[in-house]
């Protein structure tokens, strides 16, 4: 008899993920935020990101009711991304998300450095990024806020900053290395502050920052930079996953011109249409996976509605 009790407590320490999930489903995901958020490639254009590698992996093991970026873009502030949680396109979204992701913050602050990828010097003043990172602290906690009246159903996590230049000379990088410290540090203090979960991304970039970010002008990761994103999302987390890398597919980038065109088309606007950027996502096979909204209203709760 001890052998069985023992033997079952063995299968529950070995078995909790897959309940985990099943008790989690059905999603509905919603991410927020900047180029990180939207998956922007080192080359300035929109791939898969950690979104849908997020997105990929809890389909294949539970219901994924919906799964939105439409409320990402590259280059957002802090107060940019307030902006867009409280926009008239955002609530039908975040009134039924049960999961969101943010991220927001890192703009403010590197908008203000001075780097050279030719010489690898980098350069900022201390004042203004006191002032930015004192923004992003007020902006953050009202961002939260926001999600809590907005989004009562959901979950939120705060993804963290890696370290972006890599390629910098190793004597110019300790100063902006405190600066992003201090970023992270506010975010995961107003996340916890509010409920939310802190997810930490910089020392899954450490050892290989090069590697992660090859371009040296561009502060972008690779697929597998945003695979380590997804995975440290995960391990913050209950469901209990793991995006493989024979799981992620072959790059498929979309330059910006060309994602704006085929938004334009789907929204049936002219190609030519000039002084517009898009605004919502497209049920288009060309951007599954980049900037689209999974919806199957047979894995929602009972009584479970959505409408835009």
């Amino acid at each position: 008899m001890k052998r069985l009790v023992l033997l079952f407590s063995a299968l529950l320490m070995i078995l909790p993920q897959a309940g985990l999930v099943k008790a989690a489903a059905p999603a509905a995901y919603v991410a927020l935020g900047d180029s990180l958020a939207a998956g922007q490639t080192p080359n300035r254009a929109i791939d898969l990101g950690y979104a849908d590698m997020i997105a990929m992996e809890l389909r294949r093991h539970m219901p994924l009711a919906f799964y939105s970026k439409d409320l990402t873009y590259p280059g957002l502030t802090s107060g940019q991304v307030l902006e867009r949680v409280r926009s008239d396109e955002a609530w039908p979204v975040l009134e039924h998300a049960t999961l969101i992701t943010v991220s927001s913050g890192a703009n403010d602050l590197l908008g203000l450095v001075r780097y050279d990828p030719r010489t690898g010097t980098l350069a900022y003043d201390q004042i203004p990024a006191d002032y930015a990172l004192n923004g992003v602290r007020k902006n953050t906690a009202v961002i939260l806020d926001e999600l809590a009246e907005r989004a009562p159903r959901a979950t939120v996590y705060i993804m963290g900053y890696y370290f972006p230049y890599p390629h910098a000379r190793e004597e110019m990088k300790p100063g902006l290395q405190k600066e992003l410290g201090r970023l992270n540090a506010i975010l995961k203090k107003e996340a916890e502050a509010a409920g939310a979960v802190f997810v930490p991304a910089e020392e899954a970039f450490a050892a290989e920052g090069s590697q992660l970010l090859p371009n040296p002008a561009d502060v972008h990761p690779t697929l597998e930079g945003y695979r380590r994103m997804a995975n440290a999302f995960f391990k913050s987390s209950p469901y209990g996953l793991t995006v493989e890398p024979w799981e992620v597919p072959p790059p498929n980038p979309v330059s910006f011109e060309e994602m704006n065109r085929r938004m334009q088309e789907a929204d049936g606007r002219s190609a030519d249409a000039s002084g517009e950027t898009f605004s919502r996502s497209a049920v288009d096979e060309h951007l599954q996976g980049i900037h689209a909204i999974y919806f199957n209203p047979s894995d929602m709760p009972e009584g479970f509605s959505f409408s835009v």
